[in-house]
């Protein structure tokens, strides 16, 4: 009897040992096939971004060194940048230096240097200096002429459409813009305004990267509400206005 019991002891403790190995079996397997299954897509992955924007902020921004500098990735590089574009703009405050003069006067002591060390050195005995040949290439001033050739077409086509009449929406964006742009003008010399352009640069990409969901989110709250005040004036207001060239149905 003993030995009988040992027995049907020792095939239960085997039994279980078995229903152990094949659970952690299964929860292998089952940890294996987590593991291989693609990745769940976030059911707010379609969301509303400013401009249309489908990239990254650092690609937007061209994704090379000067989106590093703009987005504070190379630190010393940002410091530098900021801290030259700063230095120019007190040293033309506080000096109220002018930009055209100070360009000319550089030129002037630069020119100035060069000329006489040229006709010094056949006294001293010493070899005149070596001026490069600065040459720009063909290539680089048509590809800029290029760009700025399509631009430049770009506004014109806008411009012709405003003065045929036929776009009011249009025309009243162009207006607001540049009734904006005159009133900041106003408040800032240019130097100071373009000195606060080039300060945007390296604070507005960094603060939009790092809060970008938020700032996104309020994006859209503004352009669903805008839209629907646009739509209101569109049907009070610029409805009720005649545009040539068009018909009412």
């Amino acid at each position: 009897m003993a030995s009988m019991d040992t027995d049907s002891f020792v095939e239960k403790m085997e039994e279980k040992f078995h229903d152990n190995d094949s659970d952690s079996e299964s929860y292998s397997d089952s940890d294996d096939d987590h593991s291989n299954r693609p990745p769940v897509k976030a059911a707010g992955s379609n969301v509303y971004r400013l401009f249309g924007r489908e990239q990254p902020v650092h690609k937007v921004l061209g994704g090379g060194k000067p989106a590093d500098i703009l987005l504070w990735r190379n630190r010393k590089s940002t410091g530098i940048a900021l801290g030259a574009g700063t230095a120019v703009w007190v040293f033309f405050e506080m000096m109220e230096y002018h930009l055209i003069t100070f360009i000319c006067h550089l030129l002037i002591m630069f020119l100035g240097g060069l000329f006489l060390w040229s006709n010094a050195s056949v006294f001293i005995h010493k070899s005149p200096l070596h001026i490069p040949h600065i040459v720009i290439p063909e290539d680089c001033v048509l590809e800029a002429a290029s760009a700025i050739r399509n631009e430049i077409n770009r506004a014109f086509v806008v411009l012709r459409e405003i003065g045929t009449g036929r776009d009011l929406k249009k025309f009243l964006s162009v207006v607001a813009v540049l009734w904006v742009i005159s009133v900041i003008g106003g408040w800032f010399h240019a130097l100071t305004l373009f000195y606060l352009f080039y300060l945007s640069l390296f604070t507005f990409p960094l603060l939009y990267e790092k809060h970008e969901d938020q700032v996104d989110a309020i994006g859209e709250k503004a352009m669903i509400e805008i839209k629907k005040q646009y739509a209101v004036f569109d049907a009070k207001v610029l409805s009720q206005i005649p545009i040539a060239g068009l018909k009412k149905d």
